[in-house]
């Protein structure tokens, strides 16, 4: 097979494959909201319950790197019935939990699962269609990756409000049964593989790695990154981190091949998704929490809100990967990034009194610059790979996504609590200095300064907590949209990457 695509697409078995990405994907996103139901329901703190979702991201973390092994040692037939088989396992053992540490165990088969079923699937695809046309396959993608956060949010604050946190488990066993079933049926090889031998040293080593960095800077918003665990963690991550790419570079059979980033396209395109995995994940948890926490709406309509912005989302990403197809990746990116940036700024201006309709119009629009970018600069650098290459390009973009949007978010957060701290101190000496100008005024005129009752220390606190939080909140955007703006001036070193037809190997367009 080599370097050559299919002659026909797989297109049922791409659907099988879909349906399971799907599934999995919806699986991650709904937990955030039931977090707090779940603490309430096994009586255990809020360092705990986050291991619902630090411990499914660390384990996918984890096997993330080593899919490029799996791709290429394992035929696709196997890998999917294997890895949804672990994710329906893991599904049914959540659902039925009897404890906190069982729904654990449960989510982190889940993850074991999961974890291939992404890489497969964009190895299959890349196999499948000629370059000239995975722009549209990969616009397909997507919108199964992004249809998956969109409804998730709102799904879950549905159930949470109305029923059992199991619900969340429950619903998704029956999809997820279809889709092995109908792989069992319908799949195919359609991949060729070959003998590699797995490096043990380079699985620790990378286990360590990405494990550590990921709980570090996973942990760091809750704990601080002065808590011994965070900086211990992460310090360990980082060394170990180096290790494992000095060792992968000499290597002929490479666990992650990270020499593809001599391929300048990959390489820039790669440092660009960083940037949006940052940007993105920023969104999901300052928006949420503005719209909660600040204006006090439920989690249920918080989720209504933003759905009109991940419709948009998923919508627009079939439309991008035509366009990518027939324009390239600089103008779509460009554009892309310039609503990105613009909206961002747009974000820092928010108010406690800011209309719904600037919310959702401004998120919205935030949501439609991010479908433009994400999925054209990764296709485009997957293009300039040769074939044998994908399955470790593939890997290095799920990877890369996934720590860059870890660290990001941990730093932003770190940067919102600093911020909030410091006006929150602010605002306490403002109020000190105004009460003390007004006891000395009462006390020139021969009046007793009055004491502020209960009720106004209440109001008082309210107030100081939630304008720091807003401060906070804005302040973090501002730093987000410089943050965009760097991507976006690197957006316009892109080129498209061509076809040579006589030689099947990926050239750069001018």
């Amino acid at each position: 097979m080599g370097n050559e695509t299919l002659k026909k697409p797989p297109y049922a078995m791409l659907a099988i494959l879909f349906i399971g990405a799907f599934v999995a994907f919806l699986n991650n996103t709904l937990m955030n909201v039931a977090l707090p139901t779940i603490m309430n329901d096994f009586k255990v703190t809020y360092s705990q319950v986050q291991w619902l979702t630090t411990g499914f991201m660390l384990v996918s973390g984890i096997l993330i790197p080593a899919s490029a092994f799996f791709v290429v040692k394992f035929k696709n037939r196997s890998l999917f019935i294997v890895a949804m088989s672990l994710f329906t396992i893991g599904t049914i053992i959540a659902a039925a939990a009897p404890n906190f540490w069982v729904l654990i165990a449960g989510r982190m088969v889940q993850a074991a699962g999961s974890a291939a079923l992404s890489p497969l699937l964009m190895n299959v695809m890349l196999v499948s269609f000629p370059i000239e046309k995975r722009g549209s396959a990969m616009g397909m993608f997507g919108l199964v990756m992004i249809a998956a956060p969109a409804i998730g949010p709102t799904l879950s604050g549905y159930i949470v409000e109305h029923h059992s946190w199991r619900m969340l488990f429950e619903m998704i066993i029956p999809f997820a049964v279809l889709s092995l079933l109908f792989g069992l049926w319908k799949l195919e090889n359609v991949m060729e593989t070959r003998k590699v031998s797995l490096d043990y040293t380079s699985l620790v080593l990378s286990t360590i790695g990405f494990g550590g960095l990921l709980y570090g800077f996973s942990s760091a918003g809750d704990k601080g990154f002065n808590n011994p665990l965070v900086y211990s963690s992460i310090a360990i991550g980082a060394v170990t981190l180096v290790i494992f790419i000095i060792k992968q570079v000499k290597m002929e059979e490479p666990l992650l091949d990270e020499r593809i980033y001599k391929y300048p396209m990959f390489a820039l395109g790669s440092a660009i998704s960083m940037v949006i995995s940052v940007a993105m994940f920023s969104g999901m948890i300052l928006t949420p929490a503005y719209v909660q926490q600040v204006r006090g709406i439920s989690p249920f309509h918080a989720g209504l809100m933003m759905l009109p912005g991940a419709i948009i989302m998923a919508l627009m990403s079939p439309i991008t990967g035509r366009l990518f197809d027939k324009i390239g990746p600089r103008i779509l990116a460009f554009i892309g990034l310039s609503i990105i940036t613009v909206s961002s700024y747009f974000l820092t201006k928010l108010q406690v009194d800011s209309s719904y309709a600037y919310i959702i119009t401004v998120y919205t629009i935030r949501m439609l610059g991010m479908s433009m970018v994400m999925m054209p600069i990764m296709t485009n650098g997957l293009n300039q790979l040769p074939m044998e290459k994908n399955p470790h390009g593939t890997a290095i973009n799920n990877t890369v996504q996934q720590v860059s949007g870890a660290i990001g978010t941990a730093i932003l957060v770190t940067i919102m609590d600093a911020h909030i701290k410091t006006k929150a101190n602010d605002l306490v000496a403002e109020m000190k200095a105004k009460a003390a100008k007004t006891a000395k005024a009462a006390m020139e005129a021969g009046q007793k300064p009055s004491t502020p009752t209960t009720e106004q220390m209440v109001q008082m606190k309210a107030h100081i907590t939630q304008t720091a939080l807003l401060s906070g909140i804005n302040y973090t955007f501002m730093v987000v949209t410089g943050i965009s703006a760097v991507a976006l001036i690197l957006s316009l070193f892109l080129k498209r990457v061509k076809v040579n037809k006589a030689v099947q190997k990926p050239q750069m367009g001018k």
